[in-house]
């Protein structure tokens, strides 16, 4: 890594020296991850001005302003940042904990994961704070069990959507893929303790604030105090009442709802029709940063080389090629086999189109029998008496080295036997090539051949060269195509005598390392996907008491959501790869919390039909879950639009404003929908709870009306006294009579 540091620092002096009239491309092999840090590094403030701007959006829209005088008073600058902190440390508390057991993180995850607990967190931060705004203080309550009483409704729905995608991302660490793993393990972690310090820091903090407020003092300057009182009414907001009005009437007239659902369907099968035709792969260009020197480097091997990367098949322990039988099935040469290794390499390079091979093997093997032949200067044996029998260079003089290694063969065809190889072999391997004998090993073969302490051939390899490669499409089918060719070859050779039935011969080139996942990506994201899905229906089903109707609707619209993002991926030019199955992992988690909110309000509704039902579930929590998610979302992803690296424009701004507006659509406008004609029935148990609540309080007005009753028919008029003409016989005998009336009214009340 060292070496290529200093390869690529000297060559880019070079390359800026005017005086250097020269143009040249370059990369190592290093370059390529080099280029990604840059560009991720680069485009942080970026992120850091997203995040702001969500920061500065939550501040503003959790506040209840009524009136000029008390803008101070009624902002909640404090609780938004308190929000924002929650979420950090809970990001920050994965990271530290991940980091401590050693499961490294990336530059994508660093990325992704705090753009999810946002988006998690602050609709949550939103449902409860609106909540809290639009409940009325019950006669004798105390704020602190008037925010007890409003947890207590929230917190359950809270408690759905974050246990569903806290599971959710656990079980998607059980994918194969490093990148996926890694991302959910540290977004279930980050998602988990983000509820649990919601549940415990944010609600003190949203308590202090409460009292603050109650005592009409400003915020950030909390001696200060404002004399405008607080109107006595709950402050819905804007939303609620547009949507109550507005907005739920007419999504959910009769014909309203059948254009919904018709429209979602079409969008359902075209998104199905188009899933199937989503790229696979990611475009090294696409990764670079504007003006990077791999941009020319790229442009230059597509236009002028006829070669691409070098390909080498690399055969493991249990092949003897000490052997004449094991010498002819690797070698090209005469007297070789038809379909040896290298034979068949040759037959796949005479298609190049469909083999994606340009250039045949090299193969030590023909150059070492080509070395030890006896026509050559190649290989000599000392005839001096000081290094009698010793390989001697071809530099040395004729007349001290007059002995060939090897006599010519008889029939034409020459092999050396198993004492010649083994005893030539180091020395072709350590012999320099130079013009008396081309042929030497040293350089291009002294790495390529690997042998244990006894001698023993362990691991070989065969150099060729891919065609130019220039997509991700042809670079994972010539992996394909190698793979396949090197299954052939590996099944030629175990048939050759003395090789093991475990010998292998594999392919290896330096770019399999980055798509060999597009192979098994597929049905890897369909397996990581799965496991996402299942936890939201059955903590939706548990958490509404069993409601498997609930679940069914809340799976059906998250599957939706999914293959609708998928469907503009191809009409968008995403190409589906691991940054976008993260993408779509995190996808399942923001539809939770379009979906979820939704579900469970209609589900503990009591309204008489499924209609008032959508509306009323439309009216108070679509404007929390609008407020919390979309327009949390929303302002953070579209100043993403201005990032340099296409990498952050088409993964970070194009999929998650797609992700966030299917998921607004759904949540908003098909869910109310399909609620509305398949929605659970009323849940009995919410509808007795709320007929004995009813028939209480009921009891407690009828108690009240009749005492009050009672206390207006007594007055102490009721009571004759009679004045005597005696005074001191009137305070004697009307005291005690007084007072006892007055006890006996007393008792009454």
């Amino acid at each position: 890594m060292q070496w290529e540091t200093e390869f690529l620092k000297i060559v880019q002096e070079y390359q800026k020296d005017p005086a250097n009239n020269f143009t040249f491309a370059y990369m190592a092999e290093r370059s390529l991850e080099d280029e990604i840090n840059r560009t991720t590094a680069e485009d942080i403030p970026i992120f850091m001005i997203s995040y702001a701007v969500i920061f500065i959006y939550i501040s503003v829209a959790l506040g209840e302003y009524t009136s000029w005088k008390r803008i101070l008073v009624d902002s909640k600058f404090l609780v938004g940042l308190g929000g924002i902190l929650v979420v950090g440390c809970s990001v920050l508390t994965s990271f530290g904990f991940y980091s401590w057991i050693g499961i490294p993180s990336s530059l994508v995850i660093l990325q992704v994961v705090p753009f999810l607990v946002l988006a998690v967190g602050a609709d949550n931060i939103f449902i409860f704070v609106l909540e809290y705004q639009r409940d009325a203080r019950r006669p004798g309550e105390k704020r602190e069990e008037q925010i007890g009483r409003v947890l207590g409704n929230v917190a359950p729905s809270m408690l759905l959507c974050s246990l569903s995608e806290s599971i959710c991302f656990f079980l998607g660490a059980l994918s194969t893929m490093p990148a996926v793993r890694t991302f959910a393990l540290y977004a279930a972690l980050a998602v988990l303790m983000d509820f649990i310090l919601q549940m415990t820091a944010f609600v003190a903090l949203l308590s202090l604030d409460a009292r603050r407020q109650d005592n009409n003092r400003c915020e950030l300057l909390c001696c200060v105090k404002v004399s405008t009182q607080r109107p006595n009414k709950p402050n819905e907001g804007f939303l609620m009442p547009l949507m109550r009005k507005y907005y739920a009437p007419v999504l959910l007239s009769r014909y309203s709802r059948i254009l919904v659902m018709l429209v979602f369907i079409f969008m359902l099968c075209g998104s199905i029709f188009l899933m199937f035709n989503v790229t696979v792969g990611l475009d090294q260009e696409l990764a670079m940063p504007q003006g990077s020197y791999m941009l020319d480097y790229f442009k230059y091997l597509y236009k002028y080389f006829e070669v691409g990367v070098p390909v080498y098949f690399v055969t493991k322990r249990g092949f003897n090629f000490t052997t004449v039988e094991g010498m002819n099935g690797a070698c090209s040469s005469v007297g070789c086999d038809q379909f040896s290794l290298t034979q068949k390499i040759q037959y796949a390079t005479n298609d190049p189109d469909l083999s994606y091979l340009a250039i045949p093997a090299n193969s030590w093997v023909d150059d070492f029998i080509d070395w030890l032949n006896p026509g050559s200067k190649c290989c000599r044996l000392y005839t001096t008496s000081a290094n009698n029998g010793n390989f001697c260079p071809a530099t040395e003089a004729a007349n001290l080295c007059r002995r060939k290694c090897m006599l010519p063969p008889s029939n034409g065809v020459l092999r050396p036997s198993v004492e010649q190889f083994n005893r030539f072999l180091p020395d072709f391997l350590g012999n320099r090539p130079d013009l008396q004998c081309p042929k030497g090993g040293l350089g291009a073969y002294d790495k390529a051949v690997v042998r244990d302490a006894s001698g023993e051939i362990i691991a070989t390899r065969f150099m060729a060269y891919h065609t130019p490669l220039t997509n991700s499409q042809e670079f994972t089918a010539a992996l394909l195509k190698s793979r396949e060719l090197a299954h052939n070859i590996t099944m030629g050779m175990r048939n050759i005598p003395g090789t093991s039935p475990d010998f292998e011969v594999f392919p290896y080139t330096v770019t399999n390392v980055f798509y060999e996942q597009y192979l098994t990506i597929v049905p890897e994201g369909l397996y990581n996907l799965s496991l996402c899905l299942l936890p939201t229906f059955v903590v939706c089903c548990l958490l509404l008491g069993l409601d498997l109707r609930s679940g069914l609707l809340n799976l059906i619209t998250i599957i939706m959501i999914i293959v609708d993002t998928v469907g503009v991926m191809t009409l968008w030019n995403i190409d589906y790869n691991a940054v976008a199955l993260i993408n779509l992992v995190t996808a399942v988690g923001i539809s939770v919390e379009f979906v979820s909110h939704m579900t469970r309000a209609f589900a503990l509704s009591t309204k008489p039909t499924h209609v008032e039902r959508a509306m009323e579930a439309t009216a108070n929590m679509g404007s929390a879950v609008v407020a919390g998610v979309a327009m949390t979302n929303l302002p953070g992803i579209l100043v993403l639009a201005f990032a340099k690296a296409q990498l952050i424009q088409i993964f970070f701004f194009r999929l998650n404003l797609v992700i966030t507006l299917l998921g607004l659509a759904h949540g908003l406008i098909f869910l109310p929908v399909l609620l509305s004609y398949f929605g659970p029935n009323v849940n009995k148990a919410v509808l007795l709870q709320l007929q004995q609540e009813k028939a209480k309080a009921s009891q407690e007005l009828e108690m009240g009306n009749h005492m009050r009753s009672v206390y207006d028919n007594l007055s102490y008029e009721d009571v004759e006294i009679k004045p005597e003409p005696d005074s001191n016989a009137v305070t004697a005998a009307s005291g005690p009579s007084t007072i006892i009336e007055k006890e006996e009214i007393n008792d009454c009340l």
